[in-house]
C-alpha cells in the first residue's frame, strides 16, 4: 500500500476514535456509491453525520481541509443522497470534516462541524 493510503487509514483510524471520545456512535465507514466513498457515517444524538477525514504528514502546502472543494463536496452530497435512500432514514444530516496533521512529532486533531452545506 502507498504511503499516502497508510497515512489516510491512519487518520481514518484517529478519527472514528476521536469521534467515539465524544459520544459519537459509529454507524459506517468507507461506505461506497459508484465511485463516491463517506469516509465515516456517525450519529450525533438524532442527527446524521457524514464526516470527510483528511489527513496529512504537513501544513506545509496547506491544511488538510483544503482538499475538500467544491466537486468533492457534490460527491459527498450525491453518496449521502444514496445512502438516505438505501437505508429509508429520514433525519438531519450535516457534513463535518476531520483534518489530521499527523508526524513522528505530532498529531494535531481539528474538527470542523457543519463544515459546508448542500445547495
Amino acid at each position: 500500500m502507498a504511503r499516502h493510503n497508510v497515512l489516510g487509514k491512519q487518520g481514518e483510524e484517529i478519527a472514528k476514535k476521536f469521534l467515539l471520545e465524544k459520544n459519537y456512535a459509529i454507524i459506517d465507514t468507507n461506505w461506497r456509491f459508484d465511485k463516491d466513498e463517506i469516509d465515516i457515517i456517525a450519529k450525533d444524538c438524532e442527527e446524521l453525520v457524514i464526516v470527510e477525514v483528511k489527513t496529512r504528514s504537513t501544513d506545509f502546502y496547506g491544511f488538510p481541509e483544503d482538499a475538500v472543494d467544491s466537486q468533492k463536496e457534490g460527491f459527498l452530497i450525491r453518496a449521502t443522497e444514496a445512502y438516505l435512500m438505501e437505508n429509508e432514514l429520514d433525519l438531519d444530516t450535516r457534513f463535518d470534516i476531520i483534518s489530521i496533521i499527523l508526524n513522528k512529532k505530532e498529531t494535531k486533531i481539528y474538527h470542523i462541524v457543519d463544515a459546508f452545506y448542500p445547495d
